[in-house]
């Protein structure tokens, strides 16, 4: 183990970009695509996703004034505010959600470049192959320092949103009223459809925590972390939903649910064939993105597990640059296996997959984090503003769980048993703490 010399800080423009770079790379590629069978039914689906995100990151925002140097973001809270056992199961399912959305985001990833390198989409070999080439580039980036990689990812972020939004708002005049209909073709229930689809686009919206998780290398964390969480789900939001109305609006339901690059076949259609290049790139420069920032995220609630010993020492040991890379190199490896396992589906499918199971294990950390809210302010003795802070995580905690519900049972199944997986090693950790 290494010990930095002087440890760098990131600053607002930095932080906003780690939670929009997250946000944005993690659902803007496929899910227009994985929500296509439902109908525009689903456009409701990105409302409530985008109205309940809200009030969940605002709680989130509240949180790192009250614990500003709080290290590990829901981790941190859920520990401060419920105790060990908690923080750890928290710890665990927070870790394996980066995990699976990592994995995710690297599957839309070899999407966006399959539109240059066709094979990608046709051979699970070479597509698994990029895939790693890619997990493992970014790990060693990011071991050079939060500096290097947040330079990264505010390079990344500008050159991802100049697409997008130019998608967006351009394709707002190709709509045509007919691709809107049916409106519920999924086979359900309305109440069901915009659950289901909620869930899938609040996949999207992961990430908007991103800001509280490194709050120790942040620059005024009590002012900047809460202004980049807020800042970034903004700019996040108004993307994701101009985005889905103009992809929906141009492109027919049935073509749309199979394509693998939604984006760029837009792109096509509004500016003719050669468009969907330059698209693609920035898309896949996004997806990049997003796999550099949620590395950067990955080894720093388990740095922040181990220093309280919920965790081996050996998570919170730093390199010369003042990285956790233990912990970086356990995700990067998992990610690796989530990726080569059963890549025998289509994109989509894989995508749709992976995006239930993130959901689920990072709505977990939400539902703890926004419990632990009331708790966090009465330890901290605030005084005032409880009527608003209750209502707040009321809302908050209701809507998460409403969110759960809508991942579906096989989502809630696994996450559950892969969050009880954890119960054994704890009880060893504890069993350990204790006789020493």
């Amino acid at each position: 183990m290494t010990e930095p010399h002087k440890k760098q800080k990131i600053g607002l423009w930095t932080s906003t970009s780690l939670v929009v770079g997250n946000m944005i790379g993690a659902g803007v590629f496929l899910t227009p695509a994985a929500m296509a069978s439902f109908g525009s039914v689903s456009l409701l689906g990105w409302a409530m996703a985008a109205i309940g995100s809200f009030f969940v990151a605002k709680v989130f925002s509240n949180l790192s004034k009250l614990l500003p140097r709080a290290t590990g973001g829901p981790y941190a809270y859920s520990r401060h505010g419920l105790g060990d056992f908690a923080g750890f199961l928290i710890a665990w399912g927070y870790f394996i959600a980066n995990a699976c959305a990592l994995a995710a985001i690297v599957v839309s990833f070899i999407s966006a470049m399959s539109t240059f390198f066709p094979l990608l989409n046709q051979s699970p070999f070479a597509a698994v192959s990029i895939a790693l080439i890619t997990i493992w580039l970014l790990t060693y980036i990011n071991s050079l320092g939060i500096v290097a990689s947040g330079v990264m990812q505010l390079i990344t972020t500008v050159l991802k949103l100049a697409p997008l939004i130019l998608i967006a708002i351009v394709g707002l005049f190709y709509i045509k009223a007919k691709n809107f209909l049916p409106f519920n073709s999924s086979g359900v229930s309305l109440t069901s459809a915009i659950s289901t689809t909620a869930a899938m686009a609040m996949f999207s919206f992961v990430g908007f925590e991103s800001a509280t998780v490194p709050a120790g290398d942040v620059e005024n964390p009590g002012a900047t972390v809460s202004k980049a969480t807020m800042l970034g789900l903004f700019i996040s939001t108004a993307v994701f939903i101009l985005g889905s109305v103009s992809i929906m609006g141009i492109i027919p339901a049935k073509i749309l649910a199979v394509s693998p690059t939604p984006y760029s076949d837009a792109a096509d259609i509004i500016f003719g064939h050669g468009a969907r290049y330059l698209v693609s790139a920035g898309m896949a420069v996004a997806a990049f993105g997003a796999i550099n920032g949620w590395t950067l995220i990955q080894g720093q609630a388990p740095m922040a597990t181990a220093k309280d010993k919920l965790l081996p020492p050996v998570f919170a040991w730093l390199n010369k640059n003042g990285v956790p890379w233990f912990g970086m190199v356990i995700s990067s490896a998992l990610v690796s296996c989530f990726i080569s396992m059963n890549y025998t589906h289509g994109l989509v499918d894989k995508f749709r997959q992976l995006l239930l199971l993130a959901v689920l294990t990072t709505l977990v950390p939400y539902l703890f984090s926004v419990a632990a809210y009331p708790i966090i302010r009465a330890k901290e003795k605030r005084t005032t503003g409880w009527t608003a802070a209750v209502i707040l995580a009321v809302v908050a905690f209701i809507y998460t769980l409403w969110e759960i519900a809508g991942s579906g049972e096989d989502a809630v199944y696994y996450g559950f048993v892969l969050m009880m997986m954890g119960i054994p090693f704890y009880v060893w950790l504890a069993y350990k703490k204790h006789h020493e």
